[in-house]
């Protein structure tokens, strides 16, 4: 009579409670990747790999074509007004690569008719309490999100207040990690920095020029401060943002501060159903602004919407304007 090896009902006892020999049982590169957790406004989040991400605005939708994630996309919410913009973008072939879900603000409804497991957006400027789609109600829903980081300064009990480039590359860094693209995020930031220095070594010395960022309005001003994009921009090109001094990214001012402080240089947001030669022409006959250095030399420099944003172009931003600056001398 033949016998089984000694070791053999052991191992086939085994088999069966793996579930004949393994069968089930994948291998760990075929299990999925591991979630990561990171600190987004303060809060420790635990994000799965997204397969069906949202995208609101220019500055999420591009900091992920950035990244080279378009085909990880589900959709994006770009604003009608954004049109223009999106078609002078580099990334134009991308963005008619991914469905636009909506040409509104970013809504619930939209989101979760989507079924989007993931959105990117900022506070207050996508997310917003008053629309009722926020982070905490997503995740009621099972839809994870990310805030810009340059938004987190006024969000929540606990503000998290980030200079603009800095929550640029946590973005980019973060972003990637959620991805599983990192190295090619680390690639990014560090060819961004790298602009960043040279820019910064080649500022000139001496007092820097006054700049007004004018995105719109002709009773009050629509304007950037200094928890916004553009001020790191003006900066990077050896210029000062006249309300850098507001912690607000983007906010209505009066006129009379702006022709108190002499701009010497205007700078012209190009965005929305305006054309911007319009608004160089209200600027140039607007009366308060008739004696400012800006108006009387004929020194304005548009600033195209996509680079004004946060996102991976605001070093081709400031590249411009530096130039342009030192075209006056400045």
């Amino acid at each position: 009579m033949n016998r089984l090896p000694t070791a053999l009902p052991a191992l086939l006892a085994v088999c069966l409670l793996v579930t004949a020999c393994g069968a089930d049982v994948a291998p760990q590169a075929q299990q999925g990747p591991k979630p990561v957790t990171i600190e987004n406004c303060g809060e420790r989040i635990t994000y799965p790999r997204p397969e069906r991400a949202v995208a609101y605005d220019m500055s999420s939708t591009e900091k992920m074509f950035a990244l080279g994630l378009a085909d990880r996309m589900r959709g994006i919410v770009m604003p009608s007004t954004a049109d223009p913009a999106v078609e002078r973008s580099p990334y134009l072939e991308d963005y008619r690569s991914v469905e636009t879900l909506s040409t509104d603000v970013l809504s619930f409804e939209t989101v979760v008719a989507a079924e989007a497991d993931w959105v990117l957006a900022g506070w207050n400027s996508g997310f917003s309490e008053e629309r009722g789609i926020t982070p905490a109600r997503l995740d009621e829903v099972g839809i994870r999100s990310y805030q810009h980081t340059e938004s987190c300064f006024n969000y929540g009990d606990r503000p998290v207040k980030v200079p603009p480039l800095e929550a640029l590359y946590t973005d980019l860094r973060q972003i990637g990690q959620i991805f599983g693209v990192s190295g090619k995020a680390e690639r990014l930031v560090a060819d961004l920095q790298a602009r960043a220095s040279t820019l910064e070594e080649n500022r000139p010395q001496g007092e820097p020029a006054r700049v007004f960022i004018y995105d719109s309005g002709t009773d009050q001003p629509f304007t950037s401060g200094g928890q916004g994009a553009p001020d790191v921009i003006v900066s990077l090109a050896g210029g000062r943002n006249i309300f850098g001094d507001l912690a607000e990214r983007w906010t209505t001012v009066g006129w009379e501060p702006v022709v108190e402080a002499q701009p010497e240089v205007i700078a012209v947001v190009d965005y929305g159903d305006q054309p911007v030669q319009e608004k160089i022409a209200f600027l140039k006959s607007f009366p308060p602004l008739a004696d400012s250095p800006a108006v009387r030399n004929d020194r304005f420099h548009v600033l195209d919407y996509g680079e004004a944003v946060s996102g991976p172009r605001n070093l081709d931003a400031a590249e411009k304007l530096a130039t342009y600056l030192r075209s006056l001398g400045r």
